[in-house]
């Protein structure tokens, strides 16, 4: 992931994204991050100015993280059937815009303040793009796919779809078998992927064999 954060940065990014995860921005304070990351609360102004700084910080962590692993899980599954790499390329976006949907609300609000997270983004998405491309270029040439749609279009469904089902919870649990929210997430991100990769798939002209 190059050098873009120093190891005691990564470390404490690490510890306040696991706790963000369970208990949400809200409920978690400086002091608890500081804490479990055995360091001194000033520490946390020292690295990264404020909490807020430091959500930002670790969004474009994130967002670095896994592209680097995107591209890394791709080369893994480069050799295989293209149907295939296609139904794990979408699998892999919505399973990872579900597990980090606490970013979510606040990265619209951050995407109006400063143009480094719109540059990580850019990046981010063309990675994909060039990814869903290369499957989809693959897939024509031998005759799984009829057709080739704009891999940015696909993209733009996948994100789209999953966004609109986590963040209008209220509209898609009407429609989702659920005891809690955890039994929700679940049940919502499996209903998303079958329902993506008809979409996609039927977009694609897709030949079983």
């Amino acid at each position: 992931m190059g050098k873009k954060f120093t190891d005691k940065q990564i470390h404490i990014l690490d510890v306040a994204e696991e706790l963000i995860a369970k208990k949400g921005y809200e409920g978690t304070s400086v002091r608890d991050i500081s804490s479990k990351a055995n360091i001194n609360v000033a520490m946390i102004s020292y690295y990264f100015g404020s909490k807020e700084k430091m959500m930002s910080y670790l969004y474009q962590y994130r967002v670095l993280k896994t592209r680097e692993n995107f591209s890394e899980f791709a080369d893994t599954i480069k050799s295989g059937k293209p149907d295939m790499q296609m139904k794990e390329m979408i699998k892999y976006i919505v399973s990872h815009l579900f597990k980090y949907n606490y970013f979510h609300g606040f990265v619209t609000q951050e995407l109006r303040r400063t143009d480094n997270l719109k540059d990580e983004l850019l990046g981010f998405y063309q990675l994909f793009v060039k990814k869903l491309e290369e499957v989809i270029k693959k897939g024509v040439s031998v005759g799984v796919f009829t057709y080739a749609p704009k891999a940015e279009d696909i993209l733009t469904t996948i994100i789209g779809s999953t966004l609109f089902v986590i963040r209008n919870k209220n509209f898609y649990e009407l429609y989702v078998p659920h005891q809690d929210h955890q039994t929700y997430m679940v049940e919502a991100e499996k209903k998303v992927r079958i329902n993506l990769l008809m979409s996609v798939f039927a977009s694609l002209g897709y030949v079983a064999d």
